[in-house]
């Protein structure tokens, strides 16, 4: 594990590169949000915005959802990973948000979690973005770097989630989601990591510059 001075490095360096990162995903309401969160499982941000930006009008509410039918909304995003899974489970939550939420996005973990189809990571990343509470979601680009960088050696997401709680300052919560997707999208990659381009690369365990200040 690394110590709280290194930790506190790491990440001020990130906030000195870009000081406030955003989701690249592309929305327009709260629940068009919650609409690309889901179809980006098993997806690229890429591909989802493609689907966003040519039918953001259609996915933008509840009720625009069931007034168009699980058909409509079936063939809107069938160039997307399990689609007839992701369309079931939108449509249900359209319904859920209009008929116990009355039709507004609930931001609580616990209403959330109600929703088909949204799990613990779905809803941190929508409450992070939506709400702004500092909630940190672990996708794979989160766990790879994480690990890379050695702030966890956990080996499940729920235990390196509860990790990086224990260990990142609040300060950067509502930030570090974004700075790790984006540096394990761009950067710290699966199979061939770009350490060169690294601005953390000194303070990387296995990076090429490991130790030197």
């Amino acid at each position: 594990m690394r110590s709280v001075q290194e930790i506190e490095q790491i990440f001020e360096k990130f906030e000195e590169h870009e000081p406030n990162p955003k989701s690249e995903l592309i929305y327009s309401t709260p629940f068009s949000f919650i609409v690309a969160v889901m179809l980006s499982a098993q997806a690229t941000d890429k591909s989802v915005n493609k689907i966003m930006v040519a039918h953001l009008h259609e996915l933008d509410s509840p009720e625009k959802i069931l007034d168009n039918g699980i058909i409509r909304l079936t063939e809107l995003i069938k160039s997307i990973n399990i689609y007839k899974n992701k369309a079931r489970y939108i449509y249900e939550s359209a319904k859920i948000i209009i008929e116990r939420f009355g039709g507004v996005v609930p931001l609580r973990f616990e209403d959330l979690t109600q929703l088909s189809g949204v799990g613990i990571k779905t809803a941190n990343v929508v409450l992070n973005v939506l709400a702004g509470t500092g909630d940190i979601a672990v996708d794979t680009h989160v766990f790879r770097v994480s690990r890379r960088l050695g702030l966890s050696d956990a080996d499940t997401p729920t235990q390196l989630n509860a990790d990086l709680y224990s260990i990142v300052p609040q300060r950067f919560w509502n930030r570090v989601n974004h700075w790790l997707v984006l540096h394990g999208r761009y950067v710290c990659t699966a199979k061939r990591p770009k350490c060169g381009d690294c601005i953390v690369r000194h303070l990387c365990p296995g990076g090429p510059d490991a130790g030197q200040k």
